[in-house]
């Protein structure tokens, strides 16, 4: 945004608490000068200390063009969409979430040549702790089904890896709400910097959010020090309006989310978006049967992806979605939207 920075966009979003730590500003800064830390500092970007606008007086603000944060919470529940259905992956996924939707969308898509790369969230399978990367294989994109997107991990971040240095020129992106407002914010944009992301990223899937975790405070903290549960041990993490952790043995751990409060990534508690309204497709085991995945198709695009993965016998589609449930569990999120 022209006569913005990163001193700007500090001063507004990073030192207030409202970063939403998705990695947009990282993968857009054209001098590779933003970046994140883990742990305790890990709530908000870093500058090195230097910057084009800064430094040099060469106009960007590119970071603060992309940031979620700068643009009003939305108010709606589901927002504008073409269908809502429940699917699952026609095909044996071992890891996957709920019904494998996302990924059989994702693996059609990889081999019919709709997209070359999908930027996602994988993890280490000793201690489950997540990083962005680029998947560019459907065997590979199988092999990670499954991952955690309730942990917070900086997604947008592999965009640059994927867009300027790997130079794929049709991608697909998979991230939490926050993620999506930020590609909105590229796929808007009309600063020159953003081009590259703009022209290149060819499908967003949203993925119903509540809110995401640190890491270091839930695992470390929580789960392996006072429960005393080996990361080996779990399959998945869900997040239906408290913490459910089933166990390889079969056993399911819930935990209500005031008991993990002080996990809760800073700058999730200001958004109000449970759906990613601004996806080509939104995706969540709420309102579905259990094993089975909601799909909201919100636009043509998202509809070409899913009716492919469906005419190759990648997906199956019915119709017994309980919207109920999921604007329920919307309008709770919106409603905790703390006054200003």
């Amino acid at each position: 945004m022209a006569g913005k920075n990163y001193l700007d966009l500090k001063a507004e979003i990073w030192d207030t608490g409202k970063c939403a730590a998705c990695g947009a500003c990282v993968a857009v800064c054209p001098a590779d000068a933003i970046f994140f830390k883990t742990g305790e500092e890990s709530v908000h970007p870093f500058n090195s200390g230097y910057c084009k606008d800064v430094n040099d007086g060469v106009p960007c603000g590119a970071c603060y063009e992309v940031c979620p944060r700068l643009q009003k919470q939305p108010s709606e529940t589901l927002g504008q969409y073409l269908d809502v259905v429940s699917a699952k992956a026609a095909f044996d996924i071992p890891g996957k979430q709920s019904g494998g939707a996302v990924t059989a969308i994702l693996t059609n898509a990889l081999e019919q040549d709709m997209i070359d790369a999908v930027v996602t969230v994988v993890e280490d399978p000793w201690s489950l702790k997540p990083s962005s990367a680029v998947i560019s294989s459907g065997d590979v994109l199988v092999h990670h089904a499954g991952s955690r997107y309730n942990w917070w991990v900086p997604l947008v971040a592999s965009l640059k890896e994927a867009v300027i240095r790997r130079k794929y020129t049709n991608i697909a992106v998979v991230g939490v709400p926050c993620v999506v407002q930020a590609i909105h914010r590229m796929r808007e944009s009309d600063l020159d910097l953003i081009r590259p992301f703009r022209k290149y990223i060819r499908l967003v899937i949203g993925l119903f959010c509540t809110e995401t975790f640190d890491y270091e405070r839930l695992m470390q903290d929580r789960l392996i020090s006072e429960r005393h549960i080996d990361p080996l041990d779990i399959i998945r993490f869900d997040v239906k309006g408290r913490l459910e952790i089933t166990l390889r043995d079969g056993s399911l751990t819930v935990i209500s989310l005031r008991e993990v409060e002080d996990c809760v990534r800073p700058g999730c508690r200001i958004c109000t978006d449970l759906t990613a309204l601004d996806s080509d497709v939104s995706a969540g085991s709420v309102g579905s049967p259990e094993g089975s995945t909601t799909l909201i198709i919100r636009n043509p695009v998202g509809r070409q992806f899913v009716n492919s993965a469906v005419d190759h016998g990648r997906l199956v589609l019915e119709k017994n979605v309980d919207l109920k449930s999921v604007e329920r569990l919307s309008a709770k999120k919106i409603e905790r939207m703390p006054e200003e």
